[in-house]
């Protein structure tokens, strides 16, 4: 019997490794979403066709947050797009300096519709801002 490997259902490392079923069970990293800050929504009058856009975006949905440090009006810009890549609007500028870098320190930064209402062609949206760790 010299030179077998005995596999033991005694559990220990390999047990622990290996789960119930004889798969090797990878811990999985934590994931989670931390709210961080309510805002809104800026420059939503100056989108072309956000009055089309308007139903489509409902409370609850994710927006995505791209850094767009060429932007000439603010070096801290943060453009917000709807999950199909169209862009929505900014983060105001008045909240983008903290969230503009821990974006450019690689975060994930996101947000989620908590409120909208269509003011004449202005598409207010409030938003809760979140980071993804």
């Amino acid at each position: 019997m010299m030179g077998e490997l005995i596999k033991s259902d005694s559990g220990g490392l390999v047990g622990l490794l290996h789960g119930a079923g004889g798969n090797l069970a990878v811990p999985q990293p934590f994931e989670r979403d931390i709210y961080l800050f309510d805002s809104h929504v800026a420059g939503t009058s100056f989108i072309d066709g956000i009055e089309e856009l308007e139903p489509y975006l409902n409370v609850g949905d994710k927006l995505d947050f791209f850094r767009e440090p060429d932007n000439p009006h603010d070096k801290q810009a943060i453009v917000i797009k709807n999950q199909d890549g169209v862009k929505v609007g900014y983060v105001p500028r008045q909240d983008n300096l903290i969230f503009s870098r821990l974006m450019d320190a690689g975060k994930v930064l996101f947000g989620r519709i908590t409120a909208k209402s269509m003011r004449g062609t202005w598409l207010k949206m409030d938003i809760k801002i979140y980071l993804h760790e």
